[in-house]
């Protein structure tokens, strides 16, 4: 009798726990919101578990997630969308999802004349170049961007390195939950193509859950310069968080 309660109530364990597990892969298709047509390509991110994929030719998407889970949904000319997981979606299968397109309307078109004549060797040198300089010092695994080349720069790369422990404490030691899923960003190769088309900073946003200005306050407390904070590409700038953070991690340690 005893023995047939124990598998009673083992059975009951087990059961109870693969209904609050709610795990596995949920289905959907990504549409137009204005025009039903199918969206091709849309770049979908689990953000609880840091995984990526994208929608077929016709709008098609599988990804594996949990109740709760948080998808967001990426689309040139379309707004971001971020949907919460719940648990119909995984019991009943495909949703759909419709992507709001961006109203964008450019007033004004100003093109600047560098006057060109034609000639590479004349005209290489008057396009304008942004010089940004990275500099590296013996005994150390990364270097440091000073920005354009000025004697300031190196006081500022040197501040940086023996006085670093300060600014770097303030700024990680309050997201560091967030931060740690870097590692996980950087090995997935959807978020990577994802990352590498944008500028605008929307996507990473998301998925470190920090505002706009305190990824430039990051950037610029790891000593990038303006030029880099402004015209590199998300992925770029990922990689440059993640280098100053495993820079963090290892004085944190001593």
């Amino acid at each position: 009798m005893k023995r047939i309660l124990f598998y009673i109530v083992l059975f009951i364990s087990i059961t109870t726990y693969s209904q609050d597990d709610n795990s596995g892969i949920v289905l959907g298709k990504v549409l137009s919101a204005a025009t039903d047509l199918k969206l091709e390509n849309v770049h979908i991110v689990n953000l609880s578990q840091v995984i990526g994929t994208i929608t077929d030719d016709k709008g098609n998407f599988s990804i594996p997630a949990k109740v709760n889970d948080t998808l967001y949904f990426s689309y040139i000319g379309y707004k971001p969308l971020q949907i919460r997981v719940s648990n119909d979606w995984i019991k009943f299968g495909e949703v759909k999802v419709k992507m709001t397109e961006l109203g964008i309307a450019l007033e004004e078109v100003v093109v600047a004349d560098v006057q060109l004549t034609g000639y590479l060797e004349i005209d290489a040198k008057r396009i304008p170049i942004y010089n940004n300089y990275r500099y590296s010092i013996s005994g150390l695994n990364s270097g440091y961007e000073g920005g354009s080349k000025q004697p300031s720069a190196v006081n500022k790369v040197l501040g940086a390195i023996f006085n670093p422990a300060d600014f770097l404490y303030n700024i990680f030691s309050k997201r560091s939950k967030e931060l740690k899923k870097l590692r996980k960003m950087k090995k997935d190769d959807e978020i990577r193509n994802l990352l590498e088309n944008k500028f605008d900073r929307a996507t990473l946003m998301a998925l470190l859950q920090v505002e706009r200005m305190d990824i430039d306050e990051i950037l610029r407390n790891c000593n990038y310069s303006v030029d880099f904070i402004k015209f590199a590409n998300d992925l770029q700038i990922l990689d440059a968080i993640s280098e100053c953070y495993e820079e963090y991690k290892v004085l944190e340690r001593r």
